[in-house]
């Protein structure tokens, strides 16, 4: 009796995946015309399964089904939306090396002139300058950052002005250079003020802000107001930076020598929200705080290492914290005396 070959018909999921990937067109119109809710649902797949070289694919395949006849009717601002979209959770997937990352943004940026989408270009002309900024290429991220911003003046795109004015700020908090991420902060929140601002840049800017405020004027009640700010509304968007956020609320009371509040702060739904190592390690720091012990915060220190040295932001401070630790634990151990002898103090500390 002859084999019968099952040959299973392939599913719309798989036909849209090839004709992405592949480029492979069909035969009529349709076959040719970009699903956007299928797209999506590929991108969000290849996402999950941190495949960048999937997201890749798929979005080289985006940019050739543009430039087909057939979707000339495809605005360019849905075409923008579209692209800028596979480019962040390209980059968002974390699978991706730093060259990856730049290429890629290199990439989309010549298909984007060379079709005279100015708007795209822009955009993704910004998030590369974001890209140098989180590999630590301030030279290329302020030289971009530069040029781009003359040229969104002179068309007034306030949005995205806003977008690169904060990361020329935080290029310049992270060279030292104080003054010129201050005034690079007070343009942008300027510039927001005249237009709205979505909630995740609103969060970013409040963050931005106490995070200057504590490393340039020590002054850590205007930077709890802001990291507060921040922090509601990255949690009403459910961000991942949130915690970091509240890592940097309870700093700040920490440095305000008020650390008992730090477990009034996480009483309730926010410790169960959040509850983690990274507010372990805060809590581990705010305990040896309240009770004056360097021994407990060079414990807490060293038990939650990659919590609190893996933070540029908090760990800029710990060195003053534990500044303020040694005099507190100095003064708690020679309180009970009227007269201490310097031998025995040093076997004390």
């Amino acid at each position: 009796m002859a084999s019968v070959k099952v040959v299973r018909p392939q599913t719309h999921q798989q036909s849209n995946l090839s004709m992405l990937e592949k480029g492979s067109l069909g035969e009529s119109v349709a076959d040719d015309e970009i699903d956007e809710e299928e797209l999506s649902r590929l991108a969000e797949s290849y996402k999950e399964k941190k495949d960048a070289k999937g997201l890749e694919s798929l979005l080289e395949g985006l940019q050739r089904k543009l430039c087909l006849p057939q979707n000339e009717g495809v605005s360019k601002a849905r075409a923008a939306k579209w692209v800028r979209k596979l480019v962040d959770m390209f980059l968002e997937s974390g699978s991706a090396s730093e060259e990856a990352e730049v290429r890629i943004c290199q990439k989309c940026i010549v298909w984007a002139t060379e079709e005279k989408r100015t708007f795209l270009r822009q955009s993704l002309e910004c998030r590369l300058v974001g890209v140098y900024y989180d590999i630590r290429k301030f030279e290329e991220a302020l030289k971009l950052g530069g040029t781009l911003l003359k040229e969104l003046k002179k068309v007034d795109d306030k949005n995205l002005l806003v977008e690169v004015l904060l990361l020329e700020s935080k290029t310049y908090h992270a060279l030292g250079n104080l003054p010129r991420a201050r005034a690079a902060l007070t343009s942008a929140r300027t510039t927001a003020n005249s237009i709205y601002c979505p909630p995740f840049m609103q969060a970013e800017l409040d963050l931005q802000s106490g995070i200057l405020h504590a490393a340039d004027e020590k002054d850590f009640k205007t930077a709890y107001s802001y990291f507060y700010e921040a922090f509601e509304g990255l949690d009403s968007i459910e961000h991942p930076k949130a915690l970091t956020t509240l890592k940097y609320m309870l700093l700040s009371k920490i440095m305000l020598d008020t650390p008992e509040e730090v477990k009034h702060l996480l009483s309730g739904k926010l410790h169960l929200k959040y509850d983690g190592k990274d507010l372990e390690a805060m809590k581990g720091i705010a305990l040896a705080a309240q009770k004056r012990s360097l021994a407990d915060f060079n414990g807490a220190r060293e038990e939650f290492k990659e919590e609190l040295e893996g933070d540029k932001v908090i760990r800029s401070h710990l060195k003053t914290v534990y500044d303020k630790m040694m005099e507190q634990n100095l003064c708690r151990i020679i309180e009970p005396y009227s007269k201490v002898e310097v031998s025995w103090l040093g076997t004390m500390i």
